[in-house]
């Protein structure tokens, strides 16, 4: 392998989690001088899942995150000539070339399908639709990217996030919510600073966090 192309696929997942830290303090909170924050969650959602399921691809070559490769004329194919003339694959196609290169199958993929038409309707032609895009949003981040990059590198979504207070804001911005997210060690010890009510939480909603936050907290 060419000795520039070793180790892009990090690079490619530190940018998604940076992608998707912004999609989460868009998604979960709002700017009163800025009123394009949730919609502006959905494309960095969106981004965020595309990089990181290429980073997951690229993990195994990062040829392999491309739909059609630059001639070469018989030279050594580079990474300036890739960044220039390569095309990677579509949306679309990721699931698909996800399982054929690493046997995973990305999860919910339903709701992968219709986010994908939601980012493509926000930011192609069209206001958001009558319907609450932070939540559309918060949903996808939490049932599609956050057991994706779980099971890829056990990492949590609930630890990216841009507030400068971690956890004590957005985990009760997702409960509110009634959004399932794991539970990492960082949040499950931060878990007396959450500040909700939680006897107006339903009961299976709340048995469910709790039992995470408690699996976080023994698995040390």
């Amino acid at each position: 392998m060419n000795p520039k192309l070793t180790g892009i696929w990090e690079h490619m997942r530190n940018l998604g989690l940076c992608a998707l830290a912004h999609a989460n303090r868009h998604a979960a909170y709002y700017d009163v001088q800025n009123g394009a924050w949730d919609e502006l969650a959905v494309l960095q959602a969106a981004h965020a899942a595309e990089i990181l399921i290429k980073a997951r691809i690229a993990q195994e070559h990062p040829l392999l995150i491309f739909d059609s490769l630059p001639k070469t004329s018989g030279n050594e194919l580079d990474l300036e000539t890739l960044f220039e003339k390569g095309k990677t694959i579509e949306w679309s196609e990721l699931p698909d070339r996800l399982w054929a290169v690493t046997g995973m199958e990305l999860p919910n993929i339903e709701i992968y399908k219709q986010f994908g038409k939601l980012r493509n309707g926000i930011q192609h032609f069209a206001p958001a639709p009558d319907i609450d895009v932070s939540y559309a949003t918060l949903n996808f981040v939490f049932n599609v990217i956050d057991p994706f990059i779980n099971e890829c590198w056990n990492l949590f979504a609930i630890d990216y996030d841009e507030d400068y207070i971690a956890y004590e804001n957005f985990a009760p911005a997702l409960i509110e919510r009634k959004i399932p997210f794991l539970v990492s060690r960082e949040a499950a010890e931060c878990f007396e600073f959450w500040d909700i009510d939680w006897n107006n939480i339903d009961e299976d909603y709340k048995q469910l966090i709790f039992e995470r936050v408690n699996q976080a907290k023994t698995n040390k």
